[in-house]
């Protein structure tokens, strides 16, 4: 009875505060951080209740939807091969629609059987929408679908695929590109395609193995911080994480310490709290915390801890009163973690594996399981509430979008909007 009242009335919440909204233009929403600009969202739904509209896709993918200007957008792959590559854009209000524009390469890519050829969101600022095909290029359009500029950065081919989303910056578009031979962070000018300036990450190895023999690779997105007055663009590579000047692309400082001896790897993104900086490493690696600031090599000066042997991490978390919520896929948890300490307060093993990031609305947190529940819980440091759970059909590797008081989530069944 209690979990009823509980659920009556944040449905009362959510309903009450609809109209407090915004869009979600690029991965992980309008600050990058998994964070909703609206205090509320839905909190129950099924294939069978709260769903406004459900939309068929072209083909399969990881990547993410975003919602920009009463437009949905999303990326698909056309066939097994990755020769035919689409931006696909859907009515917010009805799920019609709207366009789909493709471009294709004239070779197969290679990647892995849980990556298809679709692993990348796309970003928008309201009138241009920006998509990265990897080795089929960096493409922008205009919201009805006109092509206005392109530009082939060359081929990125790595055993597993590629994943990495662009995001937008004043007037830029920010590409962390790779993993593969060539890896590099640029900007080029959102209307032009112009390159600003693009800054190469060394490496060794031959991209899909280190040195050592073992994996390598980046499928990181970047993130944006603000420390002082600077703002730092952090990406984590496959052996540091790099802060770069988002502007002229100075690099700011980096730390050493994500490789780790069973390969150098990376796919979550950074989380930013307080001046603090928490990344994970992939293929269970370590788990460290960076103080934000000072030049050069900051290892010894500004990594406040490091920890090895963390859990398979893929998806992104969110930052809770100066901790970190981090969804695993390898076992399926979710673990707060103390940013200062490194300390993990509290973990649940109910939720299943994920490779979705998490998202954050209000006081409440969205955890997207490979199977396509999403369960919700309390955002708390101090322990794990469970608010309800939610299964769509098929599976799921997908970062839900939350806009205008509704929720996408992109299946393997299709792109549904959950609302009222």
């Amino acid at each position: 009875m209690k979990r009823l009242m509980t659920l009556a009335a944040l449905i009362g919440i959510w309903m009450s505060n609809a109209s407090l909204a915004g869009d979600w233009p690029m991965f992980r929403g309008p600050n990058i951080n998994g964070v909703a600009t609206e205090s509320s969202a839905p909190i129950m739904w099924s294939a069978d209740e709260n769903v406004r509209w459900k939309a068929e896709l072209p083909g399969a993918g990881n990547g993410s939807p975003i919602v920009s200007n009463g437009k949905v957008f999303l990326t698909a792959a056309e066939d097994d091969e990755g020769r035919q590559r689409s931006l696909l854009c859907f009515d917010e209000e009805s799920g019609e629609s709207l366009w789909k524009r493709t471009v294709t390469i004239d070779r197969a890519m290679p990647t892995h059987k849980t990556n298809p050829h679709a692993p990348t969101t796309p970003a928008s600022d309201g009138k241009l929408v920006v998509v990265w095909h990897g080795s089929a290029g960096l493409h922008c359009y205009d919201h009805v679908g006109n092509a206005t500029w392109s530009r082939d950065l060359g081929e990125f081919r790595h055993m597993w695929g590629f994943g990495t989303s662009p995001i937008l910056f004043d007037d830029l578009v920010i590409l962390h590109s790779g993993p593969g031979r060539q890896v590099f962070v640029a900007a080029f000018d959102l209307k032009t395609g112009e390159l600003r300036w693009r800054q190469d990450e060394p490496q060794s190895g031959t991209g899909e193995r280190n040195a050592a023999g073992e994996y390598m690779g980046s499928w990181s997105t970047p993130v944006l911080a603000t420390h002082g007055e600077t703002t730092h663009l952090i990406v984590i590579h496959s052996t540091r994480v790099v802060a770069y000047e988002p502007e002229s692309g100075e690099i700011l400082w980096y730390c050493e310490g994500v490789g780790h001896d069973r390969g150098d790897l990376a796919y979550s993104s950074p989380v930013i709290d307080n001046g603090l900086c928490f990344v994970t490493g992939g293929f269970r690696g370590p788990a460290m915390a960076i103080r934000l600031g000072g030049s050069g090599n900051v290892t010894e000066t500004h990594r406040l801890w490091r920890n090895d042997r963390q859990p398979q991490n893929i998806g992104s978390g969110v930052v809770i009163e100066g901790h970190v919520l981090r969804p695993n896929a390898g076992p399926g948890t979710i673990e707060c973690i103390d940013i200062e300490t490194g300390e993990i307060v509290w973990q649940d093993r109910a939720i299943g594996s994920m490779w979705s990031s998490l998202v954050k609305v209000g006081d409440l947190v969205y955890a997207n399981n490979q199977d396509a529940v999403t369960t919700v819980f309390e955002a708390s440091p101090l322990e794990f509430k469970e608010v309800s759970r939610n299964k769509l059909p098929g599976s799921s590797n997908s970062t839900p979008a939350v806009a205008n008081g509704r929720i996408f989530i992109r299946t393997t069944e299709g792109l549904w909007c959950i609302g009222e």
